[in-house]
């Protein structure tokens, strides 16, 4: 599946097309094995984000844990938090997952999630 970045005004264009909702990230993408000549003005910039393989793996920008996902709809710009990142994956960052593990770790999410808790304890005290 490969994203890509389309303005809520032209949704009924790419869905007419073939384009998906993806309602987990909240964005449009062309399924696997479907043309992408006539999603071209939606494709992200050169180097932006890689087109996702079979079976959940990829689908985010080269190299783990750089911004990207979700897309503001009006203006059709990444929508990213302080901790987000991109898993290489389609999981979930708070189940155990060994393969995702090493870059939550790396990149300061599983601390910054650890800090939250810890805060979240203390008020319920």
């Amino acid at each position: 599946m490969t994203f890509l970045n389309v303005p809520y005004a032209e949704k009924d264009e790419a869905r007419a097309l073939g384009a998906r909702w993806n309602p987990g990230r909240k964005r449009w993408y062309v399924p696997d094995g479907v043309a992408l000549e006539a999603f071209a003005k939606w494709m992200p910039e050169e180097g932006a984000a890689a087109p996702a393989s079979a079976g959940g793996k990829g689908g985010g920008k080269p190299g783990a844990g750089s911004a990207g996902g979700r897309v503001d709809a009006r203006a059709a710009k990444p929508v990213t938090g302080a901790r987000y990142v991109e898993l290489e994956h389609d999981c979930n960052p708070f189940d155990a997952c060994a393969e995702c593990a090493p870059t939550l770790e790396k990149s300061g999410w599983t601390a910054a999630r650890a800090g939250l808790l810890e805060a979240i304890g203390r008020l319920r005290r």
